[in-house]
């Protein structure tokens, strides 16, 4: 081992993705392009731009308004 431990309790530096910015999805009541606005803004406000067009990128291809809220809370921390 070379001595670095991932115990949950912070950041996966070896995948080195970024911290997932916070997002408040309350009052987009169920509209999907809303609440796919949010995020994508959300990921911007953060510096994270290619993370904001993978995000809208497999939003659009989702296949169900579940499916986008669970790629939501796989690139921000919904509050």
């Amino acid at each position: 081992m070379n001595g670095t431990t991932n115990d949950g309790a912070g950041p996966d530096r070896a995948g080195s993705k970024p911290p997932k910015p916070p997002c408040k999805l309350v009052g987009t009541d169920g509209n999907v392009f809303a609440v796919i606005g949010r995020v994508k803004q959300a990921l911007k406000k953060a510096g994270q731009d290619e993370q904001a067009s993978e995000f809208v990128q497999k939003a659009f291809a989702a296949k169900s308004y579940d499916e986008v809220l669970a790629l939501c809370m796989d690139y921000v921390d919904v509050r």
